[in-house]
């Protein structure tokens, strides 16, 4: 393990590669000097074609955690196991809990909150494009360790079992492969996890119908995701200093967990309100790290208990 000396004031980057049955995996860790008492932790996958590092620089959540005192985590995706850098989430061997990645994502999680004394009820995963998608399965096969789901140009859950059902999806959305696929038993076997959804409706990628199909699962609502949708969207509004947005926010009830959609307008496939640093980022924003870490901060495993108790 290689860890990278930082000012007073700046992360300690942690350079390290995670082992098990299953494969292994380089990650960056960025360790605040401000970190708290069992802090939280932020999982963040990235893209086809990115790296842990150019991640970071991108989203610079490991800079907006910094300011809770959390830490954040970057696993990088081996070239070994695709050829452009990609989680496999479109692999049915790779949607399941146990063998796959979603199991290798989960064991290094769980290896940095014992070595790291996180907070195990404050745990979030969030990610960009196949990322994103990856970060989707993780809270359907992992819901006892992540708190909530960040999902930035993603797809939902199990509407791809190939590369041809995945290139289907990514261009027109899931609509016809959904019903191929998620019959109404397997839809109410889908898992309520609290998610924020950021999408550009100009997003020539990963359709944005994408993104609707993500909120749905994420309210276990499939079947009528536009219904769903548009009973809390407001009209599009302005945030100060970036694109407009139409944003979709269910507050918790009925057994349904909490849920955001920010349809970026104008926005393409691009980390809204990340640097020019990394790649596939728009600087103009909104601030899709600052919002999501505010989602995440008001999730955790624990209340999420009180509430099935109540």
């Amino acid at each position: 393990m290689a860890s990278k000396q930082a000012s007073p004031d700046c992360d300690r980057v942690v350079e390290a590669v995670y082992v098990d049955a299953v494969g292994s995996l380089d990650y960056q860790l960025y360790v605040s000097p401000t970190r708290v008492t069992r802090p939280p932790l932020f999982v963040m996958l990235h893209g086809a074609g990115q790296s842990a590092s150019d991640f970071a620089l991108g989203t610079r959540m490991h800079e907006a955690a910094r300011e809770c005192g959390g830490i954040a985590l970057f696993p990088e995706q081996s070239r070994s196991a695709h050829p452009f850098g990609s989680w496999n989430w479109y692999d049915v061997k790779h949607q399941l809990a146990s063998g796959g990645e979603p199991s290798m994502l989960a064991g290094l999680t769980r290896q940095i909150i014992r070595d790291h004394a996180v907070d195990p009820a404050r745990v979030y995963v969030a990610g960009m494009s196949a990322g994103g998608a990856m970060a989707m399965i993780l809270g359907q096969t992992h819901p006892e360790l992540f708190a909530a789901i960040g999902v930035h140009s993603g797809i939902a859950t199990g509407v791809a079992h190939d590369l041809m059902s995945a290139l289907r999806a990514m261009n027109s959305g899931p609509c016809g492969v959904q019903a191929a696929r998620l019959d109404l038993d397997a839809a109410r076997s889908l898992r309520a996890v609290p998610t924020i959804v950021f999408h550009g409706d100009r997003d020539r990628t990963v359709h944005p119908l994408n993104a609707e199909a993500v909120l749905a699962q994420a309210l276990n609502q499939y079947g009528g995701p536009r219904s769903s949708a548009a009973a809390a969207a407001t009209a599009p509004m302005n945030v100060l200093g970036s694109r407009a947005v139409t944003l979709v926010r269910h507050a918790r009830r009925n057994g349904r967990p909490d849920a955001e959609m920010w349809m970026v307008h104008g926005g393409g496939h691009a980390w809204t309100g990340g640097s020019a640093k990394g790649s596939f980022t728009d600087e103009s924003g909104p601030d899709a790290s600052r919002e999501m870490l505010r989602f995440f901060l008001r999730q955790s495993l624990a209340r999420r208990r009180e509430r099935k108790v109540a």
